[in-house]
């Protein structure tokens, strides 16, 4: 049994892992590279693995970085199963097309440059029309329910808390009588975010691949963020501006949402007006409104008493390229949210560059920001910067809320993986910049007493197998936990301890085969 690190590794993008063991190859991820010139040439190399070789394909969630170059996979002879839950798919359907839209709109500009210059001509990695029919491709799968990808290997997909749909991995694998359980964290949530739930708790794992985007960092704002964005709203209105911030078109715009009309509701907002500029973003709060069963509590309770956030009044969504042109006459007293939230593509660069050369304007940002990326050559302050063949002077104030990021922090982290019972023999580190690796490297072995490795791109590494079982003891395993659970059945049992003995009923019928 080994693991193959395709991608997220010493970097934070291009997740992509593949497990080959029991005799099939697995991989968890198929994410775009992002950033710096260098890590984003990535996409354009030919897969490392044969895709035709590969048996199965887990997407842990829709965002670029983790299923951007799912269409490339199939394009290139992939004709397994992929898997991922009905609000990932969903999410998938808006912004794998919008990604091969991206990338042939660029290759367009390019080829432009080729022609005038003699030079070859290059073809996009993939088109919207590929990304439309692949995408329709993927099995739709719920929380929480054990999956048979074969008579030796199972899945269970648990909610991460990151974004809506979003998934912890869980995989058994049985060689012989031997079983390993694997985890892929996927990107772990913030505790405490509207919409979502707070990720879900794993009891027990042999080897943990663990994303650390923040394990460096504590977020700073986290308790006080609704109070920071009146602040910043209250300055830019009072300046006589426009608040232009650049927000990813899932979960962020959506949680920014929620923020406002909470400051609405409550009748401490001055009379502006909030606009939608992303047809994605659009299209994603559609999806969040078909997917109401996967909201938390307190989103939920909301709705009960005042009405959907996501349809507050005077919310404007500008569809067209039309309506989105009409904002850049809008001269003050406008919150316009447009993605991309790195500023690297999309509508935002038409307003950035509308308004960041202007003092009375603020640009916010609410979320991390890769190195090479406009925003975060932003946020360090550069006095200009060149968006659509134009130098645009920064006289507009560059803010920062970190509290509305949907990565969990270092301490999110360590409490997450302290959570469990039985501790991983080995916690691969992935899916962070090298500081934060670096970071996290040190203190888990020294907080949680595990071993912690940050492997190379394209490293792989041999794992030794986990618990081994023989026969008897997995029938005599079986027996107990069904007596157990009999014995429960006799009166209303308690239900945590109902769902803790069910969930062991299902783990060792998985491992026995059923």
């Amino acid at each position: 049994m080994r693991i193959t690190f395709y991608g997220a590794a010493q970097t934070v993008t291009g997740s992509c892992f593949l497990v080959e063991a029991a005799g099939r190859k697995i991989m968890v991820d198929c994410g775009m590279f992002q950033g710096y010139r260098l890590s984003r040439e990535r996409n354009y190399l030919p897969f490392a693995m044969i895709p035709s070789s590969v048996d199965f394909l887990l997407l842990t969630h829709a965002h670029i970085d983790h299923s951007g170059l799912v269409p490339k996979f199939y394009k290139h002879g992939f004709k397994g199963r992929a898997l991922a839950t009905d609000a990932t798919v969903d999410l998938l359907e808006v912004l794998l097309p919008d990604s091969g839209h991206i990338q042939e709109m660029e290759v367009e500009r390019l080829n432009r440059k080729a022609r005038r210059a003699g030079k070859k001509l290059l073809e996009p990695i993939y088109t919207a029309e590929d990304a439309f029919r692949y995408v329709k491709r993927i099995e739709r799968v719920k929380y929480n329910k054990i999956v048979s990808l074969s008579d030796d290997v199972t899945v269970r997909f648990a909610d991460a808390g990151h974004i809506l749909g979003s998934s912890i991995l869980e995989m058994w694998v049985r060689e012989g009588t031997k079983q390993t359980k694997l985890v892929f964290s996927g990107d772990l949530g913030a505790s405490g975010k509207p919409f979502v739930n707070d990720p879900a708790v794993i009891e027990e794992a042999d080897y943990l691949v663990m994303e650390c985007t923040y394990g460096d960092r504590l977020h700073q704002n986290k308790g006080n963020r609704l109070e920071k964005l009146r602040a910043v709203i209250h300055e830019t209105y009072n300046k006589g501006g426009n608040l232009i911030i650049p927000a990813f078109a899932v979960e962020r715009t959506q949680d920014l949402i929620y923020d406002i009309n909470l400051l609405m509701l409550r009748g401490e907002l001055p009379p502006v007006k909030v606009y939608i500029d992303s047809p994605m973003a659009v299209a994603a709060t559609e999806v969040f409104k078909r997917h109401p069963h996967y909201f938390d509590r307190e989103t939920s309770n909301l709705i009960s008493s005042s009405g959907n956030p996501l349809a507050m009044p005077g919310l404007h969504f500008s569809r067209t390229p039309e309506e989105s042109r009409a904002l850049n006459d809008i001269k003050s007293g406008a919150i316009i949210m447009s993605a991309s939230g790195m500023c690297d593509a999309g509508r935002i660069k038409h307003h950035l560059k509308h308004n960041l050369w202007r003092p009375e304007c603020t640009v916010l940002f609410v979320g991390y920001q890769a190195p090479g990326t406009k925003g975060q050559r932003l946020l360090s302050g550069v006095p200009s910067i060149r968006i659509h063949g134009e130098e645009i002077a920064v006289r507009a104030d560059i803010r920062s809320i970190d509290g509305y990021s949907s990565h969990a922090d270092r301490e999110g982290l360590l409490n997450w993986l302290n959570a469990y019972k039985r501790k991983p023999l080995k916690v691969f580190l992935v899916h962070g910049d090298p500081e934060a690796l670096n970071v996290m490297g040190q203190l888990i072995p020294e907080k949680i007493g595990v071993p912690a490795h940050a492997p190379a791109w394209q490293e792989t590494v041999d794992l030794t197998p986990g618990v081994v079982f023989s026969a008897e003891d997995l029938q005599r395993a079986y027996q107990a936990v069904a007596a157990k659970m009999d014995s429960l059945l006799q009166s209303p049992p308690d239900q945590a301890v109902f769902e803790r003995v069910m969930k062991q009923l299902k783990n060792l019928e998985s491992v026995i085969g059923g």
